[in-house]
């Protein structure tokens, strides 16, 4: 990694460009950067949920995917370098089975709403999402490994299925879509 910072305001970015950790300067709205700004907010979203009452086990989950998330964004700040490694995929993957494991088969939409926790939830999945698709378009311009895309591809599906788990602490359930489906089946 390159230098760590001892000093916040630098006044280097004042030309619109930002350093990366190789000592490279690009432009602020660069498809790197881009990225890079999309995981970090990801990962205070995460900071925010994990401000709300959980479980314990996805207390734990939460806090090593900021981990991750952070040694995403230092693969991404230093091209050609692996931080996230394919281990943190699986462990997402081992993870999506246990919680998804608890749940009922969906047979409806759902809503990104419910309790605070789930809609936070809701929150991080689709600013991963986002941060995917910028993923996505920086591996088009630049050589990227595939596990920073997988990764975060697993990870909005962990967020879907934990909202899920949220929404049923303490009695809750889904909150979901009126679809004419759902609609025709209740006999409305």
């Amino acid at each position: 990694m390159g230098k760590r910072l001892t000093q916040i305001a630098t006044r280097t970015g004042d030309d619109g460009t930002t350093g990366l950790g190789d000592n490279t300067r690009v432009s602020k709205d660069s498809l790197r950067v881009h990225a890079m700004g999309d995981v970090d907010e990801l990962n205070s979203h995460i900071g925010v949920l994990l401000c709300e009452e959980l479980p314990a086990e996805a207390r734990v989950l939460l806090v090593e995917i900021q981990h991750e998330l952070f040694n995403l964004g230092g693969e991404l700040s230093i091209p050609g370098f692996e931080l996230l490694k394919g281990e943190a995929v699986a462990a997402l993957d081992e993870a999506l089975a246990q919680f998804n494991a608890q749940l009922p088969r969906l047979e409806e939409f759902i809503l990104p709403a419910g309790n605070r926790a789930a809609s936070q939830a809701h929150v991080c999945r689709t600013v991963a999402r986002r941060a995917e698709r910028a993923v996505v378009a920086l591996g088009k311009a630049d050589a990227l490994r595939e596990t920073p895309r997988q990764y975060l591809n697993r990870l909005s599906d962990l967020l879907f299925v934990l909202a899920r788990v949220f929404n049923r602490m303490n009695g809750g359930d889904d909150v979901y879509w009126k679809s004419e489906k759902l609609r025709k089946s209740q006999g409305e």
